[in-house]
């Protein structure tokens, strides 16, 4: 069984920074990307960053690029998402996924992952 726990969220001032992380347990494939979709109401959930776990090598969504920082901690199975400078726009719901796959660069749909986290709420005060 695989499972996905996320940590961090909450309500932050526009400008202010945010971490959000993911742990990842049970029997998981070392071969695996690691993604994190934003989804705000009334839309579909976008694709903000993914990370592969072997290489870190990381991948960021259409305007989500130097907003957000993938990284991961590979001892401890954990991936995080990180904004220097949030906006009234950014807020919604965080969600990390887990895909098992041989590479992450075309992991960009959340069809692409089989597993999921719980989600956290993300709200940004103008």
């Amino acid at each position: 069984q695989v499972n996905l726990v996320q940590a961090g969220g909450g309500s932050v001032q526009a400008g202010e920074s945010l971490r959000l992380s993911c742990t990842i347990s049970g029997t998981t494939p070392d071969r695996r990307c690691m993604g994190w979709f934003r989804q705000r109401p009334g839309e579909e959930r976008e694709g903000v960053a993914r990370i592969y776990i072997p290489t870190s090598s990381p991948y960021y969504g259409d305007s989500m690029k130097g907003r957000f920082t993938i990284s991961q901690d590979y001892a401890q199975n954990t991936v995080y998402l990180e904004s220097s400078s949030l906006q009234p726009e950014d807020a919604g719901m965080y969600y990390c996924a887990a895909a098992f796959r041989p590479s992450c660069y075309s992991a960009k749909r959340p069809s692409d992952y089989g597993y999921w986290g719980q989600g956290t709420q993300v709200t940004v005060s103008s």
